[in-house]
């Protein structure tokens, strides 16, 4: 067969599969390209999931006659004024949207610019353009796509239910709306709206949390701890989760780079990286976080829908999601997520859940602390010098709790002021009641304890350093080549975790030393595990994972155990030293090692207000 020139017709519709996936795609491009215009106010309206129509309307700057004739054509943009593919401040650039879904649909773009006495009106069916048509139109645009895929029916058949379609399109719109607070969204099925986001005023860390408020519930707001670092010249802002709010899945870690919603291993390597030492794997903490650097220095060309981003330098941004995190985990000390509280006092009033007992809901694994403690711990923040608990190699003193569980009079002492109150009782040898000044606090003894040990035990980590194990006899490790020269260009850092190794020719690795306090560990899949996480994220968090893994179960091995009497000197050293222990609101996986019940909200359940 002779090469010959595509027809445009087609070409359009091999752009369009790559471009228009399915209706959501079409909105995200769509909305993007509102955006671009100026609009301060954007309507979406779907019918049918997006087959019959999908409406994108906005307020922007409107387009003339032949700017219309031009916006239908392939690869014609506004958005790259200097060709410069380097310096792109634009969500949209390549000049595809429009064709691509004139392509596979009956487009009608109706628009009128700012000034103009009249809009215009131009259709494209199938790839067929039409001449502008005087039409009746507010300043901005409508762009209506009605009867999507017509022209190629074989991807109707891969389109879901039109409840599963509005919900990816629910979810970008969302992501658009989140990355620009100032201006206001509005999505609807014909018959309700789903999505409904005034305008946010005010600065735009206030704007952007109210926003985030509205799109991922009032929780997240409430437990949200605010980001906001630079590292040469790379910005992060936004706003993570306490770690006991967290979900099963990641479809509530939300990241952008300049403005544009990405999904990208990189970022979300890094928010796993964060979080790490304090979730099990199979929890997801939920985030919104923001990356600003110069468009030089991120390729946002390498995919059709934009959504994929390359960084110049990704140790750096990665590094800097990474400690930003970490660093506003440590600032909340031993804050933890209202939610569990909440959940608490529902199910033990009438009406809460069958059966009256607790139950984490599904997808959710909380830990309660009353709002606004944060600031009432403040000027508790800081250690208190209580050391290691006393007493607690030793068997209980006299001044132990009666056996109806109660604190004597005389050892009872006036630490109701501190944030997480003072001893009162121990009940079942398991769980520690202290008074606050208006409230009470349940402490699950185990948990919280085997935090601390755990707390401790990196401390020491990071002081000595990793202790190796060097093998009697060196393994020699076989992998691909290229796998195997992965490894071996991080074996500095490798090391500072205790794991030496060097090249053993082309496709392997000799293996001198281990971590000892991963005892026998079997070597081939250590280092197979790790060259894995190096070709996928680029950072050896499977070493990293497992000796957190042994400082975990050593910790627990070591902590206080469910079913031991503590005299109230214990109780006590335990709560202070809670206050003054990073993290201390959730155990290692993520659970939470007290609930906190208002004194307010103890009345109500007993009608006394």
């Amino acid at each position: 067969m002779p090469i010959r020139r595509l027809p445009e017709t087609l070409v359009n519709r091999i752009a369009a599969g790559e471009v228009v996936e399915r209706p959501a795609a079409a909105v995200k491009e769509l909305v993007e390209n509102a955006l671009d215009a100026g609009a301060r106010h954007i309507d979406v309206m779907l019918r049918d999931g997006g087959r019959a129509l999908i409406s994108v309307t906005d307020d922007g700057c409107g387009m003339t006659p032949e700017e219309l004739r031009l916006a239908v054509e392939r690869h014609a943009t506004s958005k790259l004024p200097d060709d410069d593919l380097v310096h792109i401040a634009s969500l949209g650039f390549r000049g595809e949207a429009l064709p691509s879904i004139g392509a596979v649909a009956r487009l009608t773009v109706t628009s009128r610019p700012a000034g103009a006495d009249e809009a215009w009106s131009l259709a494209v069916e199938g790839g067929a353009v039409g001449d502008p048509q005087p039409a009746a139109h507010p300043q901005g645009t409508r762009v209506e796509v009605r009867d999507l895929f017509f022209a190629t029916p074989a991807r109707l058949k891969f389109l879901k239910t039109a409840r599963t379609e509005v919900a990816h399109a629910q979810d970008t719109v969302n992501r658009l709306a989140m990355a620009h607070p100032q201006v206001g969204f509005t999505l609807s099925d014909g018959d309700r709206k789903l999505v409904n986001l005034p305008p946010a005023e005010g600065e735009l860390f206030d704007a952007r949390l109210k926003r985030l408020s509205a799109v991922m519930g009032r929780d997240f707001a409430d437990n949200a701890l605010a980001i906001d670092a630079v590292r040469e010249g790379i910005g992060l802002t936004g706003y993570i989760g306490l770690p006991t709010l967290n979900r099963g899945n990641a479809q509530q870690q939300y990241l952008f780079v300049n403005g544009r919603p990405v999904r990208d291993k990189l970022l979300y390597g890094a928010v796993r990286g964060a979080y790490q030492d304090f979730l099990a794997r199979d929890r997801h903490p939920l985030v919104a976080l923001f990356v600003e650097l110069p468009p030089e220095q991120v390729d946002v060309n390498v995919h059709p829908t934009k959504a994929e981003v390359r960084f110049r330098d990704p140790g750096l941004v990665r590094g800097l999601i990474v400690s930003a995190a970490k660093h506003a985990l440590a600032e909340a000390g031993h804050r933890a997520s209202t939610t569990v509280s909440d959940l608490a006092l529902g199910a033990l009033q009438a009406g809460g859940q069958p059966g009256g007992g607790w139950r984490y809901p599904q997808g959710v694994r909380g830990s309660s602390l009353p709002r606004g403690l944060a600031e009432a711990t403040a000027q508790y923040h800081a250690p208190v010098g209580v050391g290691s608990l006393p007493g607690l190699d030793q068997a209980p003193a006299a001044a132990a709790p009666n056996v109806h569980g109660e604190i004597p009079p005389e050892g009872r002492d006036d630490k109701a002021g501190f944030p997480l109150g003072a001893a009162r009782a121990q009940v079942h040898a398991t769980y520690v009641v202290a008074q606050t000044g208006d409230g009470i606090v349940i402490v699950d003894q185990h948990a919280a304890h085997e935090r601390l040990v755990y707390e401790r035990m990196k401390q020491q980590l990071g002081e000595t350093g990793v202790a190796r194990q060097m093998l009697l006899l060196p393994e020699v490790v076989e992998l691909e080549e290229q796998a195997a020269a992965r490894v071996v260009a991080r074996a500095e850092e490798l090391a500072e975790l205790g794991l030496v190794l060097e090249g053993f020719g082309p496709g392997a690795v000799v293996v001198r030393e281990v971590p000892a306090l991963l005892g026998e560990v079997d070597v081939g899949g250590l280092i197979r595990d790790l060259a894995d996480e190096l070709a996928e994220l680029g950072e050896a968090l499977a070493l990293r994972e497992r000796l957190e893994h042994v400082c975990g179960t050593l910790a627990c091995h070591g902590s206080v155990r469910a079913g031991r009497i503590l005299n109230v000197e214990e109780m006590n050293a335990l709560l202070r030293q809670m206050e003054a222990t990073p993290h201390s609101g959730q155990c290692n996986h993520g659970r939470p090692t007290y609930v906190e019940l208002k004194l307010a909200d103890i009345e109500k359940l007993f009608g006394r207000r």
